[in-house]
């Protein structure tokens, strides 16, 4: 049986698709993995992806996507997927997603991709009851390649989770180990949020036992503020699964009460909605 700790990208024996039981998504969650390579243009701490490595995917073959996509489909809607792998409570399918071991966007072929997904969704008559999602990082934006996917993606009826862990570019470095000014996220999140409905995700821990300060708290707040109509809301939620990093034994998750009180400072000073998932 799937849990929500079970997030093996192989679990059904497929290259690009994979499911899981999401706890943020209340279900079954259909992956879509484009870095097969588990390549990634990020190297965050708390990564979940065993011998995460810095690059993008390798060329993307659409046509045995698709064809995973199909069989996938038939066996979770008329098969006996979901009794023989699905807890009883998440037999339900909630989302395809773009996600996987790495940034999906990066891939040359992420436009065609979302065009594939479109096209099983019209095939199974999902179009409109099954969400597309894309999780991103947002740093490949100012690709227009990118913002063709995300923009057919929002034609399907998607939307956007863009990852924003920390606003002040040093905290950036270290949580998520790439360079980025809080102006260039700004941009991303505003041009993101312009193409797609755009929710923003956040995963909140402690770093050598110290939780994020009252100063990262507030740069967090200032940068979503000026944002706040744009965007859909705030998933903010705390470590579910072990990392897979050299940096694992550093990190610590936060209490269900630290959490509930930062998303009520969050709505406080922005008044973004926030979803919480301890």
């Amino acid at each position: 049986m799937l849990t929500t700790d079970d997030h093996r990208r192989d679990s059904a024996g497929l290259l690009y698709v994979y499911p899981v039981v999401s706890r943020r998504a209340g279900g079954v969650s259909i992956g879509i993995n484009l870095n097969t390579n588990n390549a990634c243009n990020w190297a965050c701490l708390y990564c979940q992806v065993d011998n995460l490595t810095r690059g993008g995917p390798p060329p993307i073959d659409l046509d045995r996507l698709e064809r995973e996509l199909a069989g996938f489909l038939d066996d979770a809607l008329h098969g006996d997927f979901m009794q023989r792998q699905v807890p009883s409570e998440a037999r339900r399918l909630m989302d395809i997603a773009f996600s996987g071991n790495g940034e999906p966007t990066s891939a040359p072929e992420f436009a065609a991709a979302v065009d594939r997904v479109g096209a099983q969704l019209e095939h199974f008559e999902l179009r409109g009851k099954l969400m597309l999602r894309l999780i991103t990082n947002g740093s490949l934006l100012h690709r227009p390649e990118v913002q063709a996917g995300i923009r057919q993606l929002a034609e399907l009826g998607g939307e956007v989770w863009f990852k924003i862990d920390r606003a002040e570019a040093a905290d950036v470095a270290v949580v998520n180990g790439v360079p980025l000014l809080p102006e260039k996220i700004a941009r991303n999140l505003e041009l993101c949020a312009g193409l797609a409905p755009t929710w923003v995700q956040t995963c909140w821990f402690a770093l050598d036992g110290e939780s994020p300060s009252a100063a990262a708290r507030q740069a967090y707040c200032a940068l979503l503020a000026p944002l706040a109509e744009r965007l859909q809301g705030i998933h903010l939620y705390g470590l579910a699964r072990p990392s897979l990093q050299a940096a694992a034994p550093r990190l610590s998750r936060l209490s269900a009460e630290e959490l509930a009180a930062f998303a009520s400072e969050i709505h406080e000073k922005t008044g973004i909605r926030v979803m919480v998932s301890p």
